[in-house]
């Protein structure tokens, strides 16, 4: 097993109201028949078995039934075509969780893998606002929502997730996604982001 770690950003948006039951726990009924949405990663810096990870950007886009538990999910993954064949083949192994780490749990509950595409992923970090483009597939923001004090995010704290970080920003987010088999648009549903830490040894 190649030895790899992992640190970015993650932020994701799906069709729960605020907040999805599901990202508490897979076993938690989501609030439509099926739970469509995305997780969008930046990769600040990591390193695959000596591959550098650094600057590398995906999407995954998720088709899920309502209890999340009973599997069968569809996925769909989009790696930024400015990725070497090296990193490409690095980020597909990691993120469809044939190399541990958190992905290879999520991994056992899906069912169908769609083939992987190399498309340009813009990512813009305004700070209280996460946004990706990717042209022809997905147009999607999400932005942390107000709490009494307005000058700080709506955290939650200590929640166990296996990609996300403990501490997670609420948020409200909206997209359009269509890549010929997951199809979706949201608006002002459940949004999160955070800055993961991954790592397998």
């Amino acid at each position: 097993m190649i030895e790899w770690w992992a640190k970015g950003l993650i932020f994701e948006n799906c069709a729960c109201t605020l907040v999805c039951p599901g990202h508490m726990h897979f076993s938690q009924l989501c609030t439509h028949e099926r739970c469509k949405g995305y997780w969008a990663l930046r990769f600040d810096a990591g390193n695959f078995g000596g591959v550098p990870l650094g600057g590398l950007r995906a999407v995954i886009g998720f088709d899920t039934p309502q209890r999340m538990i009973d599997g069968n999910w569809i996925q769909s993954l989009i790696i930024d075509d400015s990725a070497s064949p090296e990193q490409r083949q690095a980020l597909e192994t990691l993120l469809t969780g044939k190399a541990g780490g958190p992905w290879a749990k999520l991994a056992s509950f899906v069912a169908t893998q769609l083939p992987t595409e190399l498309r340009p992923i813009e990512f813009v970090d305004e700070g209280a606002t996460k946004r990706v483009t990717i042209t022809d597939r997905l147009k999607a923001a999400v932005t942390q929502i107000r709490g009494r004090d307005k000058s700080k995010p709506v955290l939650f704290e200590n929640i166990f997730n296996q990609i996300h970080a403990p501490t997670q920003v609420v948020a409200l987010g909206d997209s359009v996604y269509d890549d010929g088999r997951i199809v979706f648009r949201h608006t002002e549903t459940h949004g999160l982001f955070s800055d993961f830490d991954w790592q397998h040894r």
